[in-house]
C-alpha cells in the first residue's frame, strides 16, 4: 500500500509507466505503482513526471480499494 504522505514528501515525483484498460499508471520514487483514470483527466495535461502531490487523490483512490 502506498504512504501517500511519503510519496509526496520533498516534491517527490511520479513518473508515467504505461497505459492499460482505461487508466494511465503512475509510478512512485518507491516504485509503487497507481491508476489515474483517464475518464477523471477532462482537458488536463497529464506529463510523464510530475510532482507526486498532485497525484494524491489518485494515491489515497488506489489505497482504498485495495484495503
Amino acid at each position: 500500500m502506498i504512504d501517500v504522505k511519503e510519496a509526496v514528501k520533498n516534491n517527490r515525483k511520479v513518473h508515467f509507466k504505461y497505459y492499460r484498460d482505461g487508466s494511465l499508471w503512475y509510478e512512485t520514487a518507491f516504485g509503487e505503482v497507481f491508476p489515474v483514470p483517464v475518464s477523471d483527466i477532462g482537458n488536463a495535461t497529464f506529463l510523464p513526471s510530475d510532482k507526486g502531490i498532485l497525484f494524491m487523490r489518485y494515491m489515497r483512490k488506489w489505497n482504498e480499494a485495495n484495503k
